[in-house]
């Protein structure tokens, strides 16, 4: 196997190594079902195609034991494997066909590696003795995938079948998770193992060392700088409920009683109403929590990339402040913000270690500033939006109705855009893992698809997508998956006739020259209706409750479009290439 860089420390428990042994000489692509099995796999999500086809006649008789679901894109496979994958923090499986089948799940999995989703993506190619030839569906998959993946690797021959299909596993779920390819010939789908299938589930690579335990000395550092900091901030990310460790972050906190931030993935790994919970980072961000980054005297950055939409100007932020930045995957150190007090580990074990050395504090005259802050920001943007008796209905009251009727324990999976936006800032997370969106790649299209991932991944939990118009869309022929596996999906399209952000974009820095932002849309329902899935519409103010009512009641999927607001903007606002002391409220 090809070295991989050392990433990170793991994150997902593994299992004890479990050895399966089949006397007989089977084929390459039962040995792919039996290793499937053997990992415990009990879902994929898929779309048959020639050079996938024996892969798919092995899976016939293996339907007791593996749910397949067949989706009506393949890139819809990807976004509902990303979906299963963040609500059962384990790898999301995909079946496509080679060619165009393979190249329809790109764009899921560079959002999965950009987002640290776990995935094993199997994809069929033309036979070996085909490859280069420009046959039929063939498409050089690994070239495409090389710099999207954590690992990619082609399998021509049956016998590597058990060993490549668990280093894929291990490499996704271990370290900082993320996807992985396996792009399988059809002739080592057909051919026989020459010896008999041993399946040994992976538990270390010699060329990929993840380190999970952090170093003593790098977690000494950083709690000095914890110990003596006048004004401490802390960070968090989605590297937190990655590792689970929202409960040692919350004892972290409540015993330095430091404030505590979140980026957008990074939202309900704490409580909305924790009292030291000072609200969420980013270009759309609360204003107090982007300003007071530029008062901090130390910043604990918890599993979080510094990515742009939170620093705005990297030159410019957090100058007066030193780093503390806990980062599973060491390349993302120093990366953009110089870290004072470095520590590469897993996050659950760093917060351990730490706590452990940190003093008890109360910082409630720090924390006071960012109320101020709050306080703004409620009468000039808040109130007017939840407020508003005139025109038609806003983004805001809807996410702030739905977070009530919810107890703000439902799982939001949101699309990419304005409704994005206003679900994270409205929506009350009251519990753990409770936000799946496509965060760093911003892909149009995921929710819908990937609301359906996260319902098979956990089919105790409400899940609700919220999707705007143009997302929609993209994806909406996934409708057709979600009523033929007769999936609970409530979905709520946000529709204000345009592709908002941009919209906003063009008004605000181009002089409102709306150049094609405009949609003539469908009739949603009627859509939903020919798939057949339950909806309606609302229109007025006054009917939103009883038509969420309806939607949240209704044994089944349900499609609740609701007409917003057609030039409805989202403050604050952090400008393109500003600094985030440099939020607009309007």
């Amino acid at each position: 196997m090809e070295a991989i860089a050392s990433i990170a420390p793991e994150v997902i428990e593994t299992t004890p190594s479990v050895s399966h042994t089949v006397p007989k000489l089977i084929s390459g692509s039962e040995a792919l079902m039996m290793g499937l099995v053997a990992e415990g796999v009990d879902t994929i999500f898929g779309y048959p195609g020639g050079a996938i086809m024996p892969v798919y006649d092995a899976l016939y008789d293996y339907q007791d034991r593996i749910n397949h679901i067949l989706v009506r894109h393949e890139q819809g496979a990807g976004h509902a494997a990303q979906g299963y994958a963040r609500m059962q923090s384990r790898a999301g499986v995909c079946l496509v066909t080679s060619g165009p089948g393979a190249t329809n799940l790109v764009t899921a999995i560079a959002d999965a590696l950009i987002d640290s989703t776990p995935m094993v993506c199997i994809v069929g190619q033309v036979a070996k003795r085909l490859l280069g030839t420009d046959a039929f569906q063939e498409a050089d998959v690994m070239g495409v995938t090389m710099p999207i993946t954590k690992w990619n690797y082609q399998i021509t021959n049956a016998d590597e079948v058990p060993e490549i299909l668990s280093k894929a596993f291990y490499i996704a779920q271990s370290g900082r998770p993320g996807p992985v390819l396996i792009d399988m010939t059809k002739s080592a789908q057909l051919e026989l193992m020459t010896k008999p299938f041993v399946y040994e589930r992976c538990q270390s690579i010699i060329s990929y060392r993840p380190r999970r335990i952090p170093k003593q000395e790098q977690v000494e550092a950083a709690a000095r700088l914890i110990n003596n900091a006048k004004r401490p901030y802390v960070l968090v990310g989605h590297g937190v409920q990655i590792a689970k460790a929202e409960d040692e972050l919350r004892l972290f906190v409540e015993k330095t009683g430091i404030p505590v931030a979140t980026t957008l993935l990074g939202q309900s790994t704490i409580s909305t109403d924790h009292p030291l919970y000072v609200g969420w980072l980013g270009m759309h961000g609360n204003y107090g929590p982007n300003v007071m980054t530029d008062q901090a005297d130390v910043i604990i950055a918890i599993g979080m990339r510094f990515d742009d939409r939170v620093t705005g100007d990297a030159s410019k932020y957090i100058k007066q402040a030193k780093v503390v930045h806990i980062e599973i995957d060491p390349s993302e150190i120093d990366k953009i913000i110089r870290a004072d007090a470095p520590v590469v580990g897993d996050a659950k074990e760093a917060l351990k270690a730490l706590t452990a050395l940190v003093q008890p504090n109360d910082h409630t005259i720090w924390r006071n500033e960012f109320r101020k802050y709050d306080t703004i920001e409620y009468e000039q943007i808040t109130l007017p939006e939840l407020t508003s008796t005139e025109g038609k209905i806003r983004m805001a009251e809807v996410i702030d109705m739905l977070s009530k009727k919810t107890n703000g324990e439902a799982v939001l999976v949101t699309d990419v855009g304005q409704h994005q936006m206003m679900a994270s800032r409205y929506y009350q997370f009251r519990r753990p893992n409770s936000l799946v969106t496509s965060g760093g790649m911003g892909t149009m299209g995921f929710a819908l698809p990937a609301a359906f991932g996260a319902q098979v991944g956990a089919p105790d939990r409400q899940i609700v997508a919220i999707i705007g118009d143009g997302c929609f869309q993209m994806t909406l022929q996934e409708l057709g998956t979600i009523v033929q596996n007769k999936q609970p999906v409530k979905a709520i399209i946000l529709n204000n006739n345009f592709l908002g952000m941009v919209r906003q974009w063009q008004q605000l820095f181009h002089e409102r020259r709306y150049s094609f932002v405009e949609l003539q849309n469908p009739d949603f329902i009627t859509i939903a209706r020919g798939f057949g899935m339950d909806g309606q519409t609302c229109e007025k103010r006054e009917s939103l409750s009883d038509a969420l009512d309806t939607m949240l009641n209704h044994d089944g999927p349900f499609l609740l479009e609701v007409i917003v607001e057609k030039e409805e903007n989202v403050f604050p606002m952090v400008p393109a290439g500003a600094s985030v002391a440099q939020i607009r409220l309007k």
